[in-house]
C-alpha cells in the first residue's frame, strides 16, 4: 500500500455546465486536499478522500462567483466544503480506474464513479519527493445536489442546465523511502 497526499499547489477541479442553452461556462476551486491510499495488486484496498474548499470556486467573473456562493448555489457560510469518499476502486485498463464514492455537495449525499485515466508513473522531484498525477472525469445532475436555482428564458428553456461535467486534475506527493 502506498499512502500519498494530494498536492493542493498543484491540483484543481473544474466544472463546465451549459448557460442558457447555447454556451458553456466554465469554473474551477482551487483548493483540494486529501489523501489517496494505492495498491494496484489489491485495488479493494485503496481508498481515495478529497475535500473542496466551495469558497475558491472562481469563474473569472466576480458577480457570478458571488452567486454561485450564495444560499441560491453552494451556500458556503453552511456548507464550506465539498467532499468524496471512494467506495470501490476497480481497473478499467491500462493506467486506468472506475472509482465508485460518495460526494457531498451542501450536505447531500450521492454516489458517483470517476472515470479516472491517464495515471502516471511516479517521478522524483528536486526535493525528493515522489510525484504521480492523474486526471478524471465524471457527470452530475445538480439538482440532485439541491442545485435547484434557475430562471426561465423568455424565449424558452432556462439559464442554467441540469447536467454539470466536473474534471479532476490532480497531483499526489509521497515521501521518498
Amino acid at each position: 500500500m502506498t499512502s500519498y497526499q494530494i498536492d493542493s499547489q498543484h491540483t484543481a477541479a473544474h466544472f463546465k455546465v451549459r448557460h442558457m442553452m447555447i454556451s458553456n461556462v466554465k469554473g474551477e476551486f482551487s483548493r483540494v486536499t486529501g489523501s489517496v491510499e494505492f495498491d494496484p495488486p489489491n485495488l479493494a484496498g485503496s481508498h481515495v478522500e478529497a475535500s473542496i474548499d466551495s469558497a475558491t470556486v472562481n469563474t473569472r467573473e466576480a458577480q457570478r462567483d458571488s452567486h454561485l456562493k450564495s444560499f441560491d448555489f453552494l451556500d458556503v457560510g453552511r456548507y464550506p466544503v465539498i467532499t468524496f469518499r471512494s467506495s470501490k476502486i476497480v481497473s478499467a485498463g491500462e493506467n486506468s480506474y472506475e472509482v465508485t464514492g460518495d460526494l457531498t455537495i451542501r450536505g447531500i449525499t450521492h454516489e458517483v464513479k470517476l472515470a479516472v485515466d491517464s495515471l502516471t508513473s511516479e517521478i522524483q522531484d528536486p526535493d525528493g519527493l515522489l510525484r504521480r498525477g492523474a486526471s478524471a472525469i465524471t457527470r452530475i445532475a445538480r439538482k440532485d445536489f439541491g442545485l435547484t436555482w434557475n430562471a426561465v428564458l423568455e424565449s424558452g428553456g432556462f439559464v442554467v442546465g441540469d447536467e454539470v461535467e466536473i474534471t479532476i486534475d490532480v497531483e499526489l506527493i509521497r515521501k521518498a523511502t
